[in-house]
């Protein structure tokens, strides 16, 4: 195996590593306002699925964090949902056709728009990045990988006695293009469409922000588990517990 035999240059790091990291980046920012330009409006069926979504996460946080309310305020808040006209209740009793996804059309529009933003960008940047730098070596991981690895780590470079510890320029487009989250939510926010990992998450069938595929079951299964939660006071002690410490 050639490993040793091999030194990188310097100047790699600036003429390779960088621009591609660089020119990723900037493809990322364009994507994500481009998606906020192109994104159709709220439609009927997506409000329905945020205020399902937000029924259901009230009641999951008070399943959860009741313990720390008065009882009186948790009777409250369970009645609410779980009443003779509760939001919860209201929802199990009503029948209603399975929601499916691919049926809006506004949604469809979305993923397809979604579809062609974060493919058009790998094909232009893995056109240039092999144009440009094809049979590049960027980098080397410091730990010997098996042989397994340099189908993904050496994309490019057809080198059989090449060892699978370098990472060619191909290699290291993908790395940096599903590698860049923690840098997108830095600059634009958590909730951004930067993200080639996240993007292609949402673009799979249940995927991330997808919607309840059946309202009334999820409706029906948090409101049989918030009926048997009892109420509990977490701060009943706290008293004692203070003056002991």
């Amino acid at each position: 195996m050639i490993r040793d035999a091999i030194t990188l240059d310097p100047q790699i790091r600036y003429w390779v590593i960088a621009p591609i990291l660089i020119i990723t980046f900037l493809f990322g920012l364009i994507r994500h306002y481009l998606m906020i330009i192109l994104k159709n409006g709220p439609s009927q069926g997506s409000l329905e699925s945020v205020k399902t979504m937000q029924t259901l996460r009230r009641s999951a946080l008070l399943r959860e964090n009741g313990h720390f309310l008065p009882a009186n305020s948790f009777e409250i808040r369970k009645r609410h949902l779980i009443g003779e006209q509760g939001a919860l209740t209201i929802g199990k009793d009503t029948e209603g056709a399975v929601k499916n996804p691919m049926q809006d059309p506004s949604m469809m529009g979305d993923q397809l728009k979604g579809q062609m933003t974060n493919m058009l960008p790998m094909i232009v940047i893995g056109g240039w990045v092999s144009y440009a730098f094809s049979g590049f070596l960027a980098a080397r991981v410091p730990f010997p990988l098996t042989l397994r690895f340099k189908q993904l780590m050496q994309r490019g470079i057809e080198l059989s006695s090449l060892d699978a510890s370098w990472i060619s320029s191909m290699s290291w487009y993908f790395i940096g293009a599903f590698g860049m989250r923690g840098v997108y939510e830095l600059v634009l926010g958590e909730d951004n469409q930067a993200d080639q990992a996240r993007a292609m998450q949402q673009q799979m069938p249940g995927g991330v922000g997808g919607q309840i595929q059946d309202e009334q079951k999820a409706y029906k299964a948090e409101w049989e588990a918030l009926k048997i939660t009892n109420y509990k006071n977490a701060l009943e002690n706290v008293e004692k517990m203070l003056l002991q410490t």
